[in-house]
């Protein structure tokens, strides 16, 4: 006889598995149809095969480039020396790892860079930015659109250009073309290192880490490497640094010569500086002195030690030698709010004293910054609540707005 009981059981079954299918229907066709109206989901599109295309960068003055679809897409995680190792076991494991490291590598475009770039900050520019992306191009999502776009909100006439072989790639090209289309100035370029640390104090630095000869230390490379390629840039070409993390509020054109506090005593002194925002002239000195101080202290075992560390060494040192024609920000230029705080810009008001706080806040910050720091590794994880200060910013301060 028939068991009702096993008969429920497999409708279940069936009932189940014909349900799941129309679920991942329905969340094919939504990925679908989202990523051809949302601005975040280009940089999410699934990889397309290996392949070489030519290419021409919109608007952009440049020439044709062969670019090889996700030439560098290393995940810097398998890239992170194993723990508890002492110095000479990393640098064996490194010399190990090291055709592992794309980015050390020359390639065909790192070979244009300096070319690049010159024909690139041709085009006019009123204003020249520099971000560096060292990550996977899958990895730049909407919180980097967003601040590329209250870049070119506030700097309509300024150029950026991102240091990054992921992004000078076909999918960087997509996740790119919406500011492009609406002829922004953007670019994203694979750096020559070799040729931007060549005749700084950095340049033998390189050659030993190129060379494994060079305890690279506990903290991933890359890390390090972001923290001395923003130096070099601005020391070669000049303009203004951002961390893909920074929400530009106002106009920087005024600034010259200029880094920020992240903290300061209640005198108003800085206690802390900080390296998410750099604004410097071409070869300028402050800017040698911290690519020195980088090449002589180096050590990749210690978190800020080669960053936000670095500058506050070097200019605590040298304001007490002498003037180096400079400005320190205090840190509502450009760290308003401190990084253990940093969760109250994204959580919705609960009552009218908290609303009350938010007006106040959102006045304050447009009165006195030029941008808002997210500290990322503190807040990538933090939902953007509907009325909180962040959701103001960006229907603010964003230009293509998706939802």
């Amino acid at each position: 006889m028939l068991d009702f009981r096993q008969l429920s059981r497999a409708k279940v079954r069936v009932f189940s598995t014909i349900s799941f299918a129309a679920l991942v229907l329905v969340f094919m066709f939504m990925d679908s149809f989202i990523s051809n109206v949302s601005l975040q989901s280009v940089a999410l599109q699934n990889q397309q095969p290996l392949k070489f295309v030519a290419i021409q960068e919109p608007d952009l003055g440049s020439e044709k480039v062969e670019v090889k679809e996700d030439t560098y897409s290393e995940d810097q995680a398998d890239l992170v020396p194993p723990f508890n190792l002492t110095d000479r076991e990393r640098i064996s494991w490194f010399k190990k790892k090291l055709p592992d490291f794309g980015i050390l590598k020359p390639t065909n475009l790192t070979g244009e860079f300096d070319n690049r770039v010159q024909e690139f900050l041709k085009n006019d520019c009123k204003i020249q930015f520099f971000m560096t992306w060292i990550s996977p191009a899958r990895s730049f999502g909407g919180r980097e659109i967003l601040a590329m776009e209250s870049l070119f909100k506030a700097h309509p006439q300024g150029c950026l250009m991102i240091l990054s072989r992921t992004l000078d790639s076909v999918r960087g090209l997509r996740i790119l073309k919406p500011l492009i289309d609406r002829k922004f100035r953007v670019l994203a370029v694979a750096p020559d290192l070799s040729f931007l640390f060549k005749d700084t104090p950095a340049e033998s630095w390189f050659d030993d880490i190129k060379n494994g000869e060079k305890d690279p230390g506990e903290i991933p490379l890359a890390q390090n490497l972001s923290n001395l390629i923003r130096l070099a840039v601005l020391y070669k070409y000049g303009g203004v640094y951002l961390d893909t993390d920074f929400i530009v509020l106002q106009d920087f054109s005024g600034l010259r010569n200029s880094i920020g506090a992240q903290s300061a005593d209640v005198s108003g002194n800085w206690t802390r500086l900080n390296n998410a925002v750099l604004v410097f002239d071409k070869n300028h000195t402050l800017l040698h002195k911290f690519i020195l101080e980088f090449a002589l202290t180096f050590d990749g075992n210690k978190w800020g030690h080669n960053g936000p560390y670095l500058v506050s060494r070097v200019v605590a040192r040298e304001t007490s030698r002498g003037e180096l024609n400079f400005t320190v920000l205090p840190p509502m230029a450009f760290y308003p709010v401190y990084w253990t705080r940093v969760e109250s810009l994204f959580v919705r008001p609960k009552n009218q004293v908290e609303s009350k706080w938010v007006e106040a806040k959102l006045l304050q910050l447009r009165g006195a910054t030029y941008g808002v720091h997210l500290w990322n590794k503190q807040s990538s994880r933090l939902r953007i609540e509907e009325g909180s200060i962040m959701s103001r910013l960006v229907s603010a301060h964003c230009l293509i707005c998706p939802q």
